[in-house]
């Protein structure tokens, strides 16, 4: 399985939606936490060019954010991701 990351802040609720999507589906990710990181934050979003988290990243396939993440779950793609 690749290695997935999920960048965060505290206080998030998709954060934590995305995670919780992760975590039922027993996937391991590691966690982020951009809280009070902005010089990390603003690389973050030079990469990705998204100003929100939660980002994932399955590999070095960038994911998007929740609803990204939610949708692969929906059409049965991230498994396919995951074990790719």
């Amino acid at each position: 399985m690749k290695a997935v990351k999920v960048y965060s802040k505290n206080y998030c609720p998709y954060c934590d939606r995305a995670k919780r999507l992760l975590t039922d589906k027993g996937v391991a990710f590691e966690e982020i936490n951009l809280e009070g990181k902005q010089d990390d934050m603003m690389a973050l979003i030079q990469k990705t060019g998204m100003r929100t988290v939660p980002q994932i990243f399955i590999g070095d396939f960038f994911v998007g954010g929740y609803t990204e993440l939610k949708e692969l779950e929906d059409n049965g793609d991230l498994d396919k991701k995951l074990n790719s």
